[in-house]
């Protein structure tokens, strides 16, 4: 795939130690891994195209094989649920109102820049179309999670088509949405989902 401008390339300064069970299961299904490390200790990780349950298996997996320790939103619903609450945060889920979008982003950022100030790891990882179904385009909020906490954004996927799932882009946004998600667009072109038909076009809903 081709790579967009703005694109950090060179060696990965952050680099992890994946689980080498993880890494057989996936091999042993036939799905390649492609990934160099990270370019910092904080970040945002954008997955597409997002339509099937199996991209959440193949996501763990990944997240497991790659060794990162990322973060990703769940309704707080969810961490109320005994047993399951304390199991979706051992996954690494952060409990959310999904409400109120404008606090999601605010709060979010202040994660990021409390990691920044403590130089710990801070990586939130999700699915910008938001459901499996057909939808016209990405929710925003992790694009301006991004832009506003100043981190890059990792663009994942999931490439049924060549059974391969990789994480090696990193892009540094310019604050413009079109020209970067015509960027997004751009490098995740070629990558074919589960259910092809029901994948969003790469842009931010209006």
């Amino acid at each position: 795939m081709k790579l967009p401008p703005r694109v950090l390339t060179g060696a990965m300064p952050v680099q992890a130690r994946g689980s080498k069970l993880a890494r057989g299961l996936l091999k042993l299904a036939g799905w390649e891994l492609a990934f160099d490390g990270l370019p910092g200790k904080q970040g945002v990780i954008m997955a597409y195209p997002h339509t099937s349950n199996w991209d959440f298996v193949l996501g763990l997996l990944a997240k497991w094989a790659f060794g990162l320790n990322v973060k990703f939103w769940g309704k707080d619903s969810l961490f109320r649920v005994p047993l399951f609450g304390a199991w979706v945060r051992w996954l690494g889920g952060v409990p959310v109102n999904r409400s109120s979008a404008s606090g999601l982003v605010a709060d979010t950022v202040a994660r990021v820049r409390a990691a920044q100030a403590a130089d710990e790891e801070f990586w939130l990882a999700l699915a910008p179309e938001g459901t499996r179904a057909y939808v016209d385009g990405w929710r925003s909020g992790a694009y301006h999670v991004a832009v506003q906490a100043g981190v890059p954004v990792g663009l994942a996927y999931f490439d049924f088509g060549r059974k391969r799932v990789g994480l090696t882009c990193f892009v540094q946004l310019s604050g413009d949405p079109a020209q970067d998600l015509a960027l997004f667009a751009d490098y995740l072109a070629s990558c074919r989902g589960k259910r092809p038909e029901l994948a969003s076009p790469v842009r931010l809903k209006t």
